[in-house]
């Protein structure tokens, strides 16, 4: 009887997934949010600092991959590292030209598909998609809700006449256009992110899923980050 209650339990916390899928899935979406928390300030003012930081987290990375108890956290901190240094670039030199934006992010792509292709660094390849796609689907959202010109006006700016044209600027959301669009690509955004942990594999804890699961968290957590800055920025 014990064995059995015992069975069934571990059956259920396995249905649920690992503790090493939640986790990492926590922690992707805690890294999709780094930039806007520290990076974004930090290129403002020292651009190329950010910049060498990228080698930091790619020590990082190296280091915790000769591992083998803390591989996969190497190989996530690599898909960061890529995120970090695209963003670095673009948002230390380029941030004026919105356009520029996702072919600017996307400079790791080439490194993240061919990975990919080779089976190597899985975990670290779809964090970098997960966080470009969502990047992706705002700048779409911007486009479609015509924020561009906004955007060159809010860079170019000072901080605080920023934040003054900003609540202005958003009322582009507030029409009945920028609701569609947005809950449009809300729920795009959503299915995409729970779609690869659909499968009964996903959740049975191999390694070989992992990787979806940080796939996951960054398109969760990018979703999740631009929905707080636009219901605080609305609230001014």
């Amino acid at each position: 009887m014990k064995q059995t209650f015992q069975s069934s339990l571990r059956q259920t916390f396995q249905s649920m997934g690992t503790f090493q899928s939640w986790s990492l899935f926590s922690a992707a979406m805690f890294l999709v949010s780094l930039p806007v928390l520290i990076q974004a300030p930090l290129v403002r003012t020292w651009p190329w600092l950010s910049l060498i930081a990228t080698g930091g987290w790619l020590l990082g990375s190296y280091g915790l991959l000769q591992q083998e108890r803390t591989r996969i956290w190497g190989d996530l901190i690599f898909g960061f590292a890529l995120a970090w240094f695209s963003g670095s670039i673009y948002w230390g030199w380029f941030r004026a030209e919105p356009l520029l934006h996702v072919p600017m992010e996307a400079i790791g792509l080439p490194v993240a598909i061919w990975a990919l292709l080779h089976s190597r660094l899985r975990i670290g390849s779809l964090f970098f998609l997960g966080s470009l796609i969502g990047s992706t689907v705002t700048d779409i959202y911007f486009f479609l809700v015509d924020l561009m010109p906004t955007w060159r006006v809010l860079i170019q700016t000072d901080q605080t006449e920023a934040m003054a044209l900003l609540p202005q600027a958003l009322e582009h959301t507030q029409t009945p256009l920028g609701k569609f669009w947005a809950m449009v690509l809300i729920v795009g955004l959503c299915v995409l992110s729970i779609r690869p942990l659909l499968s009964t594999e996903a959740w049975s804890g191999q390694k070989e899923q992992l990787c979806w699961w940080v796939f996951s968290g960054s398109v969760l957590g990018t979703l999740l980050v631009d929905s707080l800055f636009l219901l605080v920025a609305t609230q001014f």
